[in-house]
């Protein structure tokens, strides 16, 4: 995968009525083993991580990289937000060109149903708009995950296509970006 392209990281940590969207810090790093291991949060990640190979294999400072953003409430990771530009070689992709930024999201359990996703998916989305104006986002997730299919709609994805990759049916959407409208063959 590429980078974002010309932004600006880490920008300024953005703050939501609830939130704080951040760079990752040493102190998540117990965080980012337990959404790795956890087995509800990778049901359709391809599954958890065995905890000991996390230990060994986990940095000190993980994720920090352009584009991923912790997701923090009340001082406590819950949580991570990131736009990287999708491979050209997987299935799925608006432009010609290939390399779209496509949103993910990922969340501990305790903080699913209380529309955290939702309000920092927004706000990276924002963000990005100001960086990037105009460019797309595209999303992908299993067609199992029915929340994560719900949030995608919830941010304002409009379906693409469905295809099989890594042995389940992908839902495959794209949002415009801010002030823009989606390729013309999505409309």
């Amino acid at each position: 995968m590429t980078g974002l392209g010309a932004v600006a990281w880490p920008p300024a940590p953005i703050r939501t009525e609830r939130l704080v969207l951040r760079e990752s810090e040493a102190r998540d790093r117990e965080a980012f083993i337990e959404m790795f291991a956890s087995p509800e949060v990778r049901t359709y990640l391809g599954g958890p991580r065995p905890r000991d190979e996390l230990e060994r294999a986990v940095p000190e400072v993980p994720g920090r990289r352009p584009g991923l953003f912790v997701t923090e409430l009340d001082g406590a990771m819950i949580g991570m937000v990131a736009l990287d530009r999708r491979d050209a070689e997987r299935p799925g992709h608006v432009s010609p060109d290939a390399g779209e930024a496509e949103l993910g999201y990922t969340f501990l359990p305790e903080a699913w149903g209380h529309g955290y996703a939702a309000e920092a998916c927004t706000a990276a989305l924002a963000w990005f708009a100001g960086a990037r104006p105009g460019e797309p986002v595209v999303l992908c997730t299993q067609v199992a995950n029915e929340r994560s299919m719900r949030l995608a709609v919830k941010l304002g994805f409009t379906e693409v296509e469905r295809f099989v990759e890594y042995g389940a049916e992908q839902w495959f959407g794209v949002t415009p970006g801010r002030g823009g409208r989606p390729p013309a063959h999505v409309r």
